[in-house]
């Protein structure tokens, strides 16, 4: 019986040797936790399906590279979230705005972004989004539209924390006011 490698060990047998079946333990080990992770950002399978095969595609290709900084669960994540991203993104605002609410929809309480949408259902929701700074736009679009956690965003938009809430609070008081 042979021992069982470390992720580290892993990722370096698939990046130099092209190692199958290093390939496929990590496969086997991550797949279905990123799967179920992307499932809570995003309710269309197929898209989840495809973005954790893009994933995994990257892994073995080589053009997404560990560089041995924290776990290799949150290495994957950031790959995969920012697939999920450009996966959303090509389905256009209104595909967005409807994953964002279908995440939402398990929740037997109605969520301020439901009430918002909801009373501006005809209004310039898009014109005044549009009129956010771009740091703005981004911080909405990674945690409203795209689900991600503040962490997730901090992450993905390369800012502390701190900062991600200090965004998302001037966007929402921006865009209440602009509803208003």
């Amino acid at each position: 019986m042979s021992e069982t490698r470390s992720d580290g060990e892993l990722l370096r047998s698939v990046a130099a040797d092209a190692d199958r079946r290093a390939f496929e333990e990590l496969y086997r080990r991550y797949a279905p936790w990123l799967t179920a992770r992307m499932r809570g950002r995003c309710a269309d399978h197929a898209v989840v399906d495809d973005v954790v095969q893009e994933t995994f595609l990257a892994v073995w290709r080589g053009s997404a590279r560990y560089r041995e900084e924290g776990d290799v669960a949150g290495w994957l994540w950031r790959i995969g979230s920012r697939r999920l991203i450009d996966a959303l993104r090509g389905d256009g605002a209104r595909g967005r705005l409807r994953q964002a609410l279908a995440r939402l929809r398990h929740r037997d309480e109605v969520s301020a972004e439901e009430r918002v949408l909801a009373g501006v259902e005809h209004g310039d929701l898009a014109g005044a989004l549009v009129r956010l700074s771009p740091e703005l736009r981004a911080v909405l679009q990674a945690t409203v539209v795209d689900g991600l956690t503040t962490r997730e965003a901090a992450v993905l938009l390369g800012i502390p924390p701190g900062t991600v809430k200090t965004r998302a609070m001037r966007a929402r008081r921006q865009l209440r006011e602009a509803l208003a």
